[in-house]
């Protein structure tokens, strides 16, 4: 037996009690003839004594030789300490040391072992095992498993079945890019990576299983950020016999559920809003509801002036940022450096302080007066010492970079907290969206969703305005979750197909099998896709998913620690039918 306690659970109660601990030295302080260690494991610090006076001599001569990070086992006897440590769980006792085994020893390692370490982020995720060790890494993963162990236990009590769809499968042309997989044994043919287990997920609920879900791997191969990785993890569920409502209710019953377990916190039935009320309020489809700063268009009280950037824009909006007439003339040439920066891509802003007296100072006042002002601060709800910032242009881009300016005003005035939770439902979402380049409309979801069958009617004449049966669900500005009510029939899934520009035989070569299943009796249904790394980290109140990820990916979708990917042997090559010259 390795160890009888773990390193976090001894305390006053275990006194004179013979132990035997095991793991990893955290430091070690040798006052000559007293030497005290830490002695770290999953659970916690427990710190040995040796006394020479009391100790066995080749034990104590042993410990001298201790290093940071050998693995060591030890026996003794729990004795109180005389300088107890309060911020420790067992800060009250330590373990007077009889026996000490070296297990593993250990090279000093890269970067400290500590919660504030000097390692910077890719020596750490080159040793990422040993970044693992640490507080802050450790404790993120067993916060995952929490939230992952109270999905499983929710939908279990709501009869949902958790099956296992295959990883590899069919290549489909709708979505990111496929990671994709050569058959040696089918020459010149190639699996795909599920990007999402969408079709085999339908598949189930024609035959029959009614309610199912996967804590699920997928897979993009697309470029790469914070909250986004080549391999991600979905909370992958359907339900049969069921319409949006049922969906709704189901899975924000699940995420009160979270909060309420794993956060202490009761929340409300979630708000509703349709896609085009955020696009237009605060410029796009996962809006943070934590704060304010909602958008107002002002075209009907900017165009009417001779000023000639508003007057040519398609969409004059701004947002009254509370207690920035405070800014200096410094900060506000600042932020308008901010928004004309390539990744906002704004040609300038107008600003409005809204002075405590009610008058109002601007960088226009050479065509607007009072009153025009007035009408600008009304529209956006600015009050005596708010600032307005207005941005112009065409509307869709117009809106995003106002979005953009939004989120960031709100992190450098502290109103994204990550304490609080504003959770809200995004519904009526177009169904198609056109694409300049390509020339034809994509799906906005998938082409299996349906669509409102109130909009059928448009789909032929203008395609562009018909509405799905989709829903997103937002939490602090992140979309955590989408999904929708399916097609469920043969000749709208073949409609759908025809809208989106396949070909009867394209479209048979791709989803047959699906349009084969939907004529043996296919149940309505739908379903939705949680991202479980996004949701973990949002929980734990964090932006980026990466420590919430056991061993992650860099920006550049490398694994650094096992240097992958890597190129493969010229017989791989040759096994997998693929010619050596195409090799890298």
């Amino acid at each position: 037996m390795y160890r009888s306690h773990n390193c976090g659970e001894l305390k006053i109660s275990h006194i004179n009690k013979e132990v035997t601990l095991a793991g990893w030295v955290q430091k070690t302080r040798d006052k000559g003839f007293m030497i005290w260690v830490d002695l770290r494991d999953r659970y916690g610090i427990t710190q040995l004594i040796f006394d020479e006076s009391r100790t066995d001599k080749a034990v104590f001569e042993l410990a001298k030789s201790l290093g940071r990070e050998f693995v060591i086992q030890v026996k003794g006897t729990v004795i109180e300490r005389e300088s107890k440590n309060p911020n420790m769980a067992t800060g009250d006792i330590e373990i007077l040391v009889s026996e000490l085994t070296v297990l593993n020893a250990a090279v000093t390692p890269p970067f400290t072992i500590e919660d504030e370490t000097d390692g910077g982020e890719d020596i750490r995720m080159k040793y990422r095992y040993l970044d693992i060790r640490r507080n802050p890494v450790k404790n993120s993963l067993l916060f995952r498993h929490k939230v992952a162990q109270e999905v499983r236990n929710y939908l279990s009590a709501k009869d949902f079945c958790e099956v296992e769809t295959p990883y590899l499968i069919k290549s489909t042309p709708e979505g990111a890019r496929d990671f994709v997989v050569p058959s040696r044994m089918n020459p010149g043919q190639f699996y795909a990576l599920p990007q999402s287990p969408q079709t085999f997920k339908q598949l189930l609920m024609v035959g029959g299983m009614d309610k199912y879900f996967q804590i699920v791997k997928c897979f993009r191969d697309e470029d790469l950020r914070a909250d986004r990785q080549p391999e991600f993890t979905q909370i992958d569920c359907e339900m049969a016999f069921v319409e949006q409502e049922d969906i709704l209710n189901v899975f924000e019953g699940l995420t009160r559920h979270l909060l309420k377990e794993i956060k202490g916190i009761e929340v409300a039935k979630f708000p509703r809003m349709t896609y085009d009320h955020a696009m237009r309020t605060y410029g796009n489809d996962k809006p943070d509801i934590r704060f304010g700063m909602e958008f107002g268009e002002l075209n009907q009280f900017s165009k009417h002036k001779e000023f000639p950037v508003f007057n040519a824009a398609e969409l004059v909006v701004g947002i009254a940022v509370p207690g920035a007439g405070e800014y200096t003339r410094k900060e506000i040439d600042g932020l308008i450096d901010w928004v004309k920066r390539p990744q906002v891509g704004a040609s300038g802003m107008v600003y409005v302080k809204c002075n405590e007296d009610g008058t109002y100072k601007s960088s226009v006042d050479k065509f607007y007066d009072q009153d025009d002002l007035s009408n600008w601060a009304k529209t956006t709800g600015a009050k005596a010492g708010d600032m307005i910032f207005v941005l112009s242009g065409p509307a869709d881009k117009t809106r995003a970079q106002l979005s953009a300016l939004r989120m960031e005003l709100a992190t450098r005035l502290g109103l994204r907290k990550p304490e609080e939770f504003a959770p809200l439902w995004v519904v009526d979402f177009p169904l198609l969206e056109f694409d300049e380049e390509s020339g034809r409309y994509h799906a906005m979801h998938h082409p299996f969703t349906s669509p409102k069958p109130e909009d059928m009617h448009l789909l032929p004449t203008d395609p562009g305005k018909v509405r799905a049966n989709a829903y997103d669900m937002v939490l602090n500005g992140n979309e955590i979750g989408g999904g929708s009510i399916r097609i469920h029939d043969k000749e709208t899934q073949q409609l759908m197909f025809k809208y989106l520009g396949f070909t009867e035989e394209e479209a048979r070569n791709q989803f047959g099998f699906l349009m084969d299943a939907f004529q043996f009796g296919a149940p309505p249904h739908g379903g939705l896709a949680f991202g479980l790394d996004r949701l973990v980290a949002i929980l734990g109140g964090q932006e980026t998913i990466r420590d919430f990820i056991a061993f992650p990916k860099n920006n550049s979708g490398r694994d650094v620690m096992i240097d992958a990917p890597s190129v493969i042997d010229d017989k791989q090559l040759e096994e997998l039918s693929i010619k050596v010259d195409s090799k890298p």
